[in-house]
């Protein structure tokens, strides 16, 4: 509920708060000058006196209008009061018709278009009455003049008054748009995020998990018989599960891996990509993995690196857990305005083309028809794309799988 609404004002130039104070100087000193004019014109006499009470008592009710509780009836009892006083003073003094021009202004203010226009009207038809009195003779500009200048005002304000409610309602309607917005804003932010979230842990916790699987498999083979070598692999796999709470951790912050610390020569992902292809070369009966450096490293922005070393971790879990692959080949090549990245294996690999299309919905056929792949090749489409750059999986049945992640040096 407005303010307007509790206070029980509805009227045309109800907005206009510095209306009242100008309203009310013009109101008085028109009040006082037609006391003294009455007074210079009749004298102090036992009129005079009831006619100075009453001009008295009529600034005085118009005055406490600010200071009236705000009760829904009150503007109504207000404004009877005020046009009754200056109706009584007008019949005994036509000078006080003068009052009439603030007056109508205040009631203009105070009640709404239709009470006000029955008051300007009454008042109108009392102004003209009052000035027929002492008119010599029927003067048509007296009766014309008022009535002509109440209609004017009226009509004009009734127009700022729809203007003044159409601009509002535009305004509340952009309000509303801009809620709207943001609401969508947000909603698209914690969708992207949740993308997000869901991309970085697949990629990046989840090869970790397929190391460790495969870090137990090897242990269980080998507790009886070698027993040193399924010690090391539990301290692997230990160690690697604490990497991954790690990873977890700066993922839901959205910080690059821990293992792209800038040592100022560049050589931050080509280390961290070495610590991966040896972590997966670890289990025993994973595939064998080699890694190729093309080119001068160069310093990368943070989030380049960090989108390479999550692809390149996606897809090497990709080729752990799902293509059978004797062998990858990880191949790093640095050009003047672009950063490449090829995982190679010589697994079962998969027919692009039939099921390229369905690489968006994660979870659904093309997913369960190649073992969940198609979520983390869409994951490292996606991240590319998100830094500027592509992303391309070539495969056929039998043939392996190349995946390629081509990032510019400017991506931000």
């Amino acid at each position: 509920m407005s303010v307007s609404d509790r206070t029980g004002i509805r009227g045309i130039l109800a907005p206009v708060a510095s209306l009242d104070r100008w309203l009310q100087i013009v109101f008085l000193a028109l009040l006082a000058t037609s006391a003294v004019r009455y007074l210079e014109r009749h004298g102090l006499g036992a009129d005079g006196v009831l006619v100075l009470a009453g001009a008295a008592l009529l600034a005085v009710a118009y005055s406490v209008r600010p200071l009236l509780p705000t009760r829904s009836w009150w503007p109504t009892a207000w404004v009877v009061t005020v046009t009754v006083l200056w109706a009584l003073l007008t019949l005994a003094a036509p000078s006080f018709a003068w009052c009439a021009v603030p007056l109508g202004f205040a009631v203009l203010q105070v009640l709404p278009f239709r009470g006000a226009v029955v008051v300007v009207v009454l008042m109108t038809a009392l102004v003209t009455v009052a000035e027929l009195r002492i008119a010599d003779g029927v003067d048509p500009t007296v009766i014309v003049g008022p009535v002509g200048i109440a209609v004017v005002t009226v009509l004009v304000y009734r127009a700022l008054q729809r203007e003044s409610a159409a601009r509002q309602r535009l305004l509340d309607e952009l309000t509303d748009a801009q809620d709207e917005l943001l609401a969508a804003q947000h909603r698209a932010g914690a969708l992207a995020e949740r993308e997000r979230l869901s991309r970085e842990i697949h990629d990046s916790v989840g090869q970790r998990l397929a190391s460790i699987t495969l870090l137990l498999a090897a242990t269980e083979q080998d507790w009886q018989r070698r027993p040193d070598l399924a010690h090391d692999h539990v301290e692997m796999a230990a160690a690697t599960a604490r990497d991954g709470l790690a990873e977890v951790r700066r993922v839901v912050h959205d910080l690059p891996p821990v293992e792209l610390a800038d040592d100022g020569t560049g050589q931050a992902l080509p280390v961290a990509l070495r610590r991966l292809v040896d972590e997966t070369n670890g289990p025993a009966g994973g595939p064998e993995v080699r890694l190729h450096v093309h080119g001068d490293a160069v310093r990368l922005p943070a989030d380049v690196a960090g989108a390479l070393l999550r692809s390149a971790r996606g897809a090497l879990a990709n080729a752990v857990e799902h293509a059978e692959a004797r062998h990858v080949a990880v191949s790093l090549t640095y050009l003047p305005d672009e950063v490449r990245l090829d995982i190679r294996d010589d697994g079962l690999g998969f027919d692009v083309e039939a099921l390229g299309g369905e690489t968006h919905k994660p979870g659904g056929d093309a997913d369960r028809a190649r073992g969940g792949r198609g979520r983390g090749l869409q994951g490292i489409r996606d991240r590319a794309a998100g830094l500027g750059g592509r992303a391309s999986v070539e495969s056929a049945p039998g043939d392996g799988t190349t995946v390629s992640v081509e990032l510019p040096l400017e991506a931000s």
